[in-house]
């Protein structure tokens, strides 16, 4: 079967592996960029962390720019630039310089998430006053990006760049009235019916970015021989980020093993297990195919990173499989 999505796309978030180096990791998540641009996607995003000892991506503006160095024709972006932690004129300049110097390849994603700890927010000067400013911060960014603000962005850009939403409660509004793409996961995609998406649709307003609503589905996605070993493709990021909610510390992604969870620990895999799609290719196939259906998704953003890299790869390459027309 075909999938039923405009576009299939990876975000990684450089997430660390037990045994490697960080720069062993960045060099993992270029060669992965290269295998997805062989193998079909339309994008390949990284994402923007700070001080999380597991994760090595904390600049997506500098390793979206050694990707697309690296590559000829996929588009790469950021999913995303978390806009409480700069100064919007300065995201537009990174933007509009990516632009132009990749052919016009490049995808700006914002979010608005603040830092991982407190310690992390304020070495950013961030909080909650910098976040709630989101929707003007996003306003001045496409002024700026425009060719509308009393200074605009350089290199010029006037519209060219594609910007999208990580959005979550208010930040569809935002994207709705700005007329940006939105980007959305989590247990939303799983329900009969996503209010968020049916408001994004009805109120949005078309901008020199986008003339029409379009919507990215994005979720962790593993393919395997069988639906045992996809499931423990998902499990050791899992099993990391049930352990940085009750611990505080996101460790590298490591073989899964006889290291014990508490019950809540447990408790959190299993959420996370469930608002991500596995199993083997025909599962999956149908399971995305399902979700398009009930969230009329244009797109689908797969994320999640696996310790076994070999897996990680057929993964890519099954799913990449069921995308092509």
């Amino acid at each position: 079967m075909t999938l039923p999505f405009s576009g299939v796309s990876i975000l990684d978030r450089a997430q660390s592996r037990l045994g490697s180096s960080e720069a062993e990791t960045l060099q993992h998540v270029i060669e992965r960029a290269q295998r997805a641009e062989r193998l079909g996607y339309r994008r390949f995003w990284v994402a923007e962390h700070h001080g999380v000892p597991g994760i090595a991506g904390s600049v997506p503006a500098v390793l979206a720019a050694a990707v697309a160095s690296r590559t000829a024709t996929i588009r790469v972006g950021t999913g995303g630039i978390m806009l409480p932690n700069h100064q919007p004129l300065v995201v537009a300049e990174q933007a509009a310089t990516l632009a132009a110097l990749f052919d016009g390849r490049f995808d700006l994603g914002l979010g608005r998430s603040l830092g991982f700890t407190q310690a992390v927010r304020s070495a950013l000067r961030t909080g909650k006053e910098e976040a709630d400013r989101f929707g003007e911060d996003i306003a001045e960014l496409l002024a700026f990006l425009g060719g509308t603000a009393p200074i605009t962005a350089r290199p010029q850009d006037a519209g060219r760049t594609p910007v999208f939403v990580l959005a979550t409660g208010h930040g569809v509004d935002i994207a709705a009235q700005a007329g940006l793409a939105v980007v959305l996961g989590g247990p939303a995609l799983f329900r009969d019916r996503n209010p968020a998406l049916e408001r994004y649709r009805s109120s949005f307003r078309p901008s020199p970015w986008w003339d029409r609503p379009h919507v990215t589905a994005s979720l962790n996605v593993a393919v395997a021989g069988t639906t045992a070993e996809a499931r423990q493709l998902l499990l050791p990021e899992a099993r990391a980020m049930a352990v940085s909610r009750t611990r505080g510390s996101f460790p590298p992604l490591e073989a899964v093993g006889d290291q014990p969870l508490s019950a809540r620990e447990e408790g959190y895999v299993e959420e996370s297990l469930a608002t991500a799609v596995h199993g083997t290719a025909a599962d999956v196939g149908r399971q995305l195919a399902e979700l398009q259906a009930r969230t009329g998704a244009d797109e689908l953003l797969v994320s999640g990173g696996a310790f076994d890299l070999e897996a990680q790869a057929r993964s890519d390459e099954l799913l990449a499989e069921l995308a092509a027309p």
